[in-house]
């Protein structure tokens, strides 16, 4: 595998009590009187990266591995309810040298908004963000993937240079669907707010005019669609089935999208009991587990480049 390939590693900041599957159980009113724990949870995400960057989980005895001289660098999805409450944390988070892009204000999901609604959320999400760090945001994650052609349009028009919404897992009933074959692409970017038509070479550079869709990266053997982005497939999917997915994933596009959530390596995090039977499994399966198979993955790709959405869409530019 080359030095070349790339790894987006992204994060979707909100807490434990904001999740669509538990909205029925926690109600927005509540959420001021719930407890935060996202921050030190961030915190530890953070953390994690720097201490690759000082090689610390690159030595092992045992099985020595060939020392990186990347820095790992994300890009962090941030909701706007938590950067009001938590701008220090937003501004760390860019110190840091990480991306801040945004992920909405209230985690409503873009396609139960009215076009008005979702415009003043796309729009006032990103001028928080913006005033709290001194720079432009470029990126926007949909809540639970739930976007369209349409909303990627608002999208765009609300000043973003990518979206990184669509899923192509289509057993999940919340995410949007996107017919994006034949799109030309490069590496993983899709140009599209141009036609096929008028983009009919594959290997066109980055224009930053251009309003791009980085998708979460899955596995297609056949006709089948395996979901290796990241969440709570990459809680429940083994160590090796999983390497091995993106493994093939980077030897086909040279390059690896992955998402996952701060409360995803807490699994001290209060049990919501009245929510169903799935959403309480899908939510906190192997959560004891995740943090280690983080650094597990993280390991086995350290050859790899670990940068954010925004830079590499700018390196397919240069």
């Amino acid at each position: 595998m080359k030095d070349n390939h790339y790894i987006l590693l992204t994060i979707d900041v909100e807490d434990w009590f904001q999740v669509e599957n538990f909205k029925q159980c926690i109600p927005f009113s509540s959420w001021p009187s719930c407890e935060l724990r996202v921050e030190q949870n961030t915190h530890r995400l953070l953390d994690l990266f720097d201490a690759f960057e000082q090689k610390k989980y690159l030595q092992n005895p045992v099985n020595p591995v060939r020392p990186s001289t990347n820095k790992i660098k994300a890009t962090f999805f941030i909701l706007g309810w938590i950067a009001e409450r938590l701008s220090h944390l937003v501004r760390e988070i860019h110190d840091r040298g990480h991306e801040v892009a945004s992920h909405g204000f209230y985690h409503d999901l873009c396609n139960k908004q009215s076009r008005e609604d979702l415009k003043k959320d796309l729009t006032d999400s990103k001028k928080l963000l913006e005033d709290i760090i001194g720079n432009r945001v470029y990126g926007y994650r949909a809540p639970s993937f739930a976007i369209n052609y349409d909303i990627l349009k608002i999208i765009e028009d609300s000043g973003y240079l990518y979206d990184s919404s669509y899923n192509s897992f289509a057993l999940h009933g919340r995410y949007g669907k996107l017919s994006i074959d034949g799109y030309p692409k490069k590496g993983i970017a899709l140009p599209i707010n141009q036609s096929t038509q008028s983009t009919n070479k594959l290997n066109q550079p980055i224009n930053p005019k251009n309003f791009y869709e980085l998708p979460i990266s899955n596995l297609k053997l056949g006709g089948l669609t395996f979901p290796l982005g990241g969440g709570g497939y990459f809680r429940i999917i083994p160590n090796l089935l999983f390497k091995y997915g993106v493994k093939s994933i980077l030897k086909k596009e040279n390059a690896y999208m992955f998402f996952m959530h701060p409360w995803e390596i807490d699994p001290d995090q209060p049990k919501v009991k009245d929510a169903f039977l799935t959403y309480k499994f899908r939510h906190y399966v192997n959560l004891k587990n995740t943090k280690t198979k983080l650094i597990k993955l993280i390991k086995k790709f350290e050859h790899c480049r670990f940068i954010t959405c925004n830079q590499y869409l700018q390196e397919l530019n240069n």
